[in-house]
């Protein structure tokens, strides 16, 4: 891996030497993970004149290769308790004879700005927000690989609490019982905070798991993901508790389904993000639901859970071959509950056999 983290050192080098800056500052932890592989919290990447730097509080976890940075980069660990990574590195900046440095922007704080300054007083600062966070929208073959693993420890996890009984357990106890069959699969942790709503929940965006229990003839909604190495996935589901599900239930579900085949079948490299967005809401807005839904279709995945691009109705910009992103339309009925089915895919040209889905659990409305 260390030659890929060079190379991807050299391309932002690239956009910085484009502005004007000889150096960078990296702080925001996934863009440092990125460049450097796994690093301490609170460690930032400086890229110098003559050598890049790894800067951090303490020195990094060594207990297997996959918790340890690239191994070419110099590590320097500050010296005082509490001192700042970021500070330390404008110092190692000046010490290469840097005049002009690039700093994340989004990222910097206004004390950290201060800190910076406090050190390197001559220090002229520029910006580079976005850089990074571009360079990580096509992934590789090996990130690629890390977000498949991902997906099926997810899809385990969802398949077995399936065949499990539901009826009269609360949405928080079936949360924590998926986020712990994450991790007995092999996930580092959930990608974010698992999602587990039914009834009335059902199908609400963001929803965070109550007390509520589930009931026959619910709507049972579950979003979660695994975090594997570092990079994330998720899914989304919907099933009926109880027998059959009912005629409504029936036909919002297919509906929704509809919206989200036709989301993924626009996956294709050149599609504009807001034309995948259009398929899916078109399918939605014409049976009367334009008020229901969320205000995107899906985003990017990666090192983080919700990256570019943003697969909305004013999104700019066009799809790339070996972009991740999520297909995950939905509708919520307030009083009712609604419907809402997620998936993982990438980005595949039509030679390659089209989109490639990562997140398999089937999508047919299962009455559990």
């Amino acid at each position: 891996m260390s030659e890929v983290y060079a190379i991807r050192r050299t391309r932002l080098r690239e956009c910085c030497n484009a502005v004007g800056s000889a150096a960078a500052l990296v702080s925001r932890p996934a863009n440092v993970r990125y460049l450097a592989g796994a690093a301490p919290e609170g460690a930032v990447l400086l890229l110098g004149r003559t050598e890049d730097v790894l800067v951090c509080a303490g020195p990094p976890d060594d207990r297997s290769p996959q918790s340890r940075p690239d191994e070419s980069l110099r590590l320097h660990v500050t010296n005082s308790i509490g001192g700042d990574p970021a500070a330390t590195a404008a110092g190692l900046a000046v010490a290469q004879d840097v005049d002009s440095l690039a700093v994340e922007e989004h990222h910097l704080t206004v004390t950290r700005h201060r800190r910076i300054h406090s050190v390197a007083p001559g220090l002229r600062l520029t910006g580079i927000a976005g850089a990074v966070e571009q360079l990580r929208v096509v992934k590789d073959e090996e990130e690629i690989s890390c977000l498949r693993i991902g997906a099926e420890i997810t899809d385990q996890a969802l398949g077995e609490l399936l065949e499990s009984i539901l009826v009269g357990r609360t949405e928080r106890h079936l949360a924590l019982e998926l986020e712990r069959r994450l991790v007995d699969h092999g996930a580092d942790g959930p990608a974010f905070p698992t999602s587990v709503a039914t009834g009335p929940n059902a199908g609400r965006p963001g929803h965070r798991p109550t007390d509520r229990r589930v009931e026959e003839g619910d709507f049972l909604s579950v979003c979660l993901g695994a975090t594997y190495r570092g990079y994330r996935c998720e899914i989304g589901r919907t099933f009926v508790i109880g027998t059959a599900p009912a005629d409504w239930q029936i036909e919002l579900y297919d509906l929704v389904f509809s919206a989200q085949r036709a989301g993924r079948e626009s996956l294709v490299p050149g599609a504009a993000y807001r034309d995948v967005d259009r398929a899916a809401r078109h399918v939605l807005d014409s049976a009367g639901y334009s008020e229901a839904l969320p205000v995107l279709t899906g985003h990017g995945v990666g090192l983080e859970i919700d990256e570019d691009p943003q697969l909305t109705p004013a999104a700019m910009g066009k799809l790339d071959a070996c972009v991740p992103v999520t297909v995950e339309p939905g509708v919520h009925l307030p009083g009712r509950g609604g419907v809402r089915i997620d998936d993982t895919l990438v980005v595949r040209p039509e030679a390659d056999g089209g989109p490639e889905l990562l997140t398999i659990t089937t999508k047919e409305l299962l009455a559990l």
